[in-house]
């Protein structure tokens, strides 16, 4: 019988050599030269994509639909001003019927000077006036119930749209109904992006 010491040794140099056997066949192709892993090669007429031999194209903004009676004037508009966006707007109108509502019922005339043409300032600077010589009470804005476009125009370089309300207002006692037409107003060829209030009229 074997030594158990030499009984490990001789196991470890069979172990060894089976090892070596094995890399040597399977490191090796049937020349002897060592194998390499290939890459797998491109289609035929395939060509690599590289974001740097393509650059991105710009996108042209696809041209808004408009529709309803007004759909021929905000278009008009829209052509001479390619900023124009319909929902923006009526965001912005709806916004700048409470903000002048409501500087309005403060008698904050600060406020409504830059929201305001010159003509329908001095119309609101005079009825707050009036207002405060009689204490009569403002009315402040309550909801706006309705906002939607009612017509557009494009007069030379200055566009007009005009918007009808149907809002809420009351005092702290009363309310009331309010039905409006609000023309706002803005130079298409200017750099200033807002609108102002250029006339108000009593809608049916």
């Amino acid at each position: 019988m074997f030594d158990p010491v030499v009984q490990v040794v001789i196991l470890a140099a069979i172990a060894l050599f089976v090892l070596f056997r094995l890399y040597t066949v399977l490191g090796k192709g049937e020349d002897d030269t060592p194998m390499r892993r290939t890459e797998p090669s491109a289609k035929r007429g395939d060509t690599p994509a590289s974001p740097v031999d393509r650059p991105l194209q710009p996108v042209e903004p696809e041209t808004p639909i408009f529709t309803g009676p007004a759909a021929a004037g905000m278009e008009e508009i829209y052509n001479a001003d390619r900023r124009f966006n319909e929902p923006e707007f009526m965001r912005g109108a709806r916004a700048a019927y409470a903000m002048i509502v409501g500087a309005f019922a403060r008698g904050d005339r600060e406020a409504l000077r830059p929201l305001l043409d010159d003509d329908v300032y001095e119309a609101w600077d005079q009825a707050i006036s009036d207002r405060e010589a009689n204490n009569t009470p403002a009315f402040d804005l309550l909801r706006i119930k309705k906002a939607e476009i009612e017509s557009a125009e494009l007069d030379g370089k200055m566009a007009r749209v005009w918007v009808r309300y149907q809002a809420e207002l009351g005092d702290g006692e009363t309310t009331r109904t309010a039905k409006e037409l609000w023309a706002f107003m803005r130079d298409v060829t200017g750099t200033d992006p807002n609108w102002i209030l250029d006339d108000v009229e009593e809608a049916k």
